[in-house]
């Protein structure tokens, strides 16, 4: 008896066992599911190690946070008693929410002029007695609109709407901060049209979306491949064992990140779809090599098919889990990595379950029936409409079939070179979706909301330093995207220039300490210095979310940085635009990172299961085409590359590449049996053939339900990976056969 055999035998002897076992195990891991968490902040992924990444956080650790908020108002006029009322309530309700740290708004914003007396500093309105008159509301007009601070800050130009501006503490909950705030604020049911702005709201819409995606989408995948599964099989097995396989596969899966501390990202949110798609994958083609194996009863069947099958569905979930561990090693967003590494989880654990659990569920549902059975007939529909004709063809035009995949190739390198990328949270919102409307107003009126810091590390009194600060905030203000730029450097200048002596930085260190003292105290300073005075920062947005406009000011800060550096202090950018540039980068270093590593492996790794690095290159060649021809389709279509389309070329090449191993090895098996090639072709298309089409018909299917998602990327994710199972499933139907007719019909009808 053959060691296959041998094992096949022992999971039909154990399979009681194995079911009840495996059932236990769904209980524990389906538990953990009670435990996961949703983290959709991008932020909160960046690597650690990143020079960027690390000061963006330090900032947010010295400053009392770095992740900023907006609340508009929008009326037709904001000088109002009504609307001050009302932008006090909220500036009100957002203080005493827990996690905020500092808040800032039209009636509670600092103020310095000078008075009989000096220096007055103090708030801009008295919050307890609001100004009641139209001439004092007249005055406040006039004069908040005069003052670079206050217009295009916290009130609009058109005067039409005012922003409260707030910052939250570093915390793992700020979803929950600001899904309070945004209840709070509704909760008052104010008339003006009320807009939320800023990372943290956005991500609690984001997180609000992803539980969305998971109730709807998840369920509706299911129905969506078991009716193709019913379709094709016509059979309750045929429906139930895939789909059961996959579930407890996600089951177990989803337990383990729970139970290990993992949360669920945007990234990790897909995971259940991809491993239902890959998990009935394997059951999909255990089944129909049943369905077609001969033998005298039902377990002889079964033995056969296992025999032949399981190196096929080894290979492919090998090659699978490549493609998925190629993140891990490639990727820049710890989300992409935890990706990588729970989709190959979950592949591994989808191939024990079709290797063990389902065998053994068709033993003991076989139990009862012990009369010679003859194999089922196969889809005489599916057979005769689609791979019938397809035959004939791959046997008459092999290098027509070469040739048009040939020219398909280079249309589609063409369009690789005119890939774009996008990592703004912005762009994954639809355009009718609320947050992305009130993001599209902030731009307009108040500048945006993409924090910029430049941080000054020195003897922050010190005027040279000082007046630094104050001609690098005026040089951001150049850029057209930079509106406001706020320093301690601004509010010196202010009070110099109410004691009469101009508005610049004194020369005399003794004279900035002496104005020092009258700030202490004030709220604003925490978000300008730190308590030693050795760090201070410029506080600024970028209005713009263009990849271009992000990389152009990144650049130009970086250089003007550098020319003015000194001996006494250090000068050094960050922000959202620095980290979005950074991850733009990184995108597409780990597409073409990832890739090289999956191919590489993936025909390594075929090349030795089948003994011959030529099989290897051969089985490879479909899923490589795929991928040209998927980031040519990118390029084309203007569908820019951001944190789920770059999982979609190595998702491709690990899942794609099961067509061809499942065409190759049978050809393999049919090639030692007959010792004809074409006759061998003729086997594996009629066999194999009708397993493919049913996969890549399931798994497409399956994707392309996140083109119902809410966010865009994952649409876009949907789609791509539907179109590279197709593609790379007629390449395993069309490319492969007729490339080994064209390299063995000569040679003696033997791979080499």
């Amino acid at each position: 008896m053959s060691a296959r055999k041998h094992f096949t035998e022992r999971i039909i002897q154990h399979r009681w066992l194995i079911i009840v076992s495996v059932i236990l195990i769904t209980i524990v891991f389906g538990y953990g599911l009670t435990r996961i968490r949703i983290n959709p902040d991008i932020m909160s992924s960046l690597p650690g190690d990143d020079e960027v990444a690390r000061l963006y956080k330090e900032i947010g650790e010295e400053f009392g946070g770095n992740d900023i908020g907006l609340v508009v108002l929008e009326t037709n006029d904001i000088f109002t008693l009504e609307a001050l009322d009302h932008i006090r309530m909220v500036t009100d309700s957002i203080y005493y929410t827990p996690g905020i740290i500092t808040v800032t708004s039209l009636t509670n914003i600092i103020d310095i002029k000078s008075s009989d007396w000096g220096i007055e500093i103090g708030k801009l309105v008295d919050e307890y007695e609001l100004p009641a008159t139209r001439q004092e509301m007249d005055e406040l007009r006039e004069y908040v609109m005069s003052k670079d601070m206050y217009k295009g800050l916290i009130v609009s130009e058109q005067e039409d709407a005012a922003a409260i501006i707030f910052t939250f503490e570093n915390s793992d909950d700020k979803q929950a901060i600001a899904r309070s705030i945004k209840e709070k604020i509704e909760s008052l049911h104010l008339p003006e049209t009320i807009y939320y702005g800023g990372l943290p709201m956005m991500m609690n819409d984001v997180s609000d979306l992803i539980v969305n995606d998971i109730i709807w989408l998840v369920p509706l995948v299911f129905v969506l491949i078991a009716s193709i599964l019913l379709i094709s099989f016509r059979s309750l097995n045929g429906l139930l064992m895939p789909l059961l396989s996959a579930g407890i596969a996600i089951i177990w899966t989803m337990g383990i990140m729970a139970f290990a501390g993992f949360e669920v990202t945007i990234i990790t949110n897909i995971i259940p779809v991809v491993l239902l798609a890959v998990g009935s994958a394997y059951s999909i083609h255990i089944l129909n090599s049943v369905n077609n194996a001969q033998g005298e009863n039902r377990k002889e069947r079964l033995l056969n098919a296992l025999k032949y099958i399981t190196t096929s569905v080894i290979l492919a979930s090998a090659t699978t889990i490549v493609g998925f561990i190629s993140f891990v090693f490639g990727a820049y967003l710890l989300m992409i990595r935890n990706f990588g590494l729970f989709s190959a989880v979950g592949t591994g654990i989808a191939l024990l379950l079709s290797v063990f659990f389902v065998p053994a569920l068709l033993a003991v549902m076989q139990d009862k029936k012990t009369a010679p059975t003859k194999p089922k007939k196969t889809n005489k529909a599916l057979l005769d409409r689609i791979l019938t004709p397809l035959i004939e063809y791959v046997f008459k035009h092999p290098k027509f079939i070469l040739t048009a995949w040939s020219v398909a190739l280079v249309i589609s390198v063409w369009g690789i070179f005119k890939i774009q990328t996008s990592v703004n949270i912005v762009d994954y919102f639809k355009k009718d979706n609320p947050a992305r409307i009130s993001e599209n107003l902030l731009q307009e009126k108040f500048g945006g909301t993409m924090p910029v810091f430049v941080v000054f590390e020195g003897d922050i009194q010190e005027p040279d330093l000082l007046k630094t600060m104050s001609e690098t905030a005026k040089f951001m203000k150049t850029d057209p995207n930079i509106s406001v730029a706020q320093s301690v450097a601004d509010l010196i200048e202010q009070m110099n220039d109410a004691m009469g002596e101009g508005l610049e930085v004194p020369d005399e260190k003794a004279k900035i300490e002496q104005l020092w003292f009258l700030l202490d105290g004030q709220e604003i300073m925490s978000q300008l210095v730190n308590d030693e005075l050795t760090k201070g920062v410029i506080l600024a947005k970028l209005a713009s979310i263009d990849s271009r406009d992000m990389e152009s000011f990144t650049k130009k800060m970086e250089q003007y940085i550098e020319a003015h550096q000194s001996d006494t202090f250090k000068m050094s950018l960050t922000g959202m635009p620095s980290v979005y540039v950074e991850l733009e980068h990184s995108l597409v270093k780990s597409q073409y990172t990832s890739i090289l590593i999956a191919i590489i492996m993936v025909i390594i790794i075929v090349g030795i299961m089948l003994k011959s690095l030529k099989r290897g290159f051969f089985t490879s060649l479909p899923v490589i085409s795929t991928v040209i021809i998927l980031l040519g389709f990118l390029g084309h279509t203007g569908i820019t590359l951001d944190i789920a389309t770059v999982l979609v070329a190595s998702i491709a090449l690990g899942i794609g590449i099961d067509y061809s191993i499942h065409i190759i090895t049978g050809y393999t098996k049919f090639l030692n049996h007959s010792g004809q090639t074409e006759e061998a072709i003729r086997s594996v298309l009629k066999t194999s053939g009708k397993a493919v089409i049913i996969n890549l018909s399931s798994v497409a299917a399956g994707f392309l339900v996140l083109l119902f998602s809410n966010l865009i990327p994952l649409q876009s994710f949907g789609l791509l990976v539907a179109l590279s199972m197709v593609v790379s499933g007629i390449g395993a139907l069309t490319m492969l056969p007729a490339t080994l007719l064209l390299a063995y019909r000569n040679e003696n009808n033997k791979l080499k």
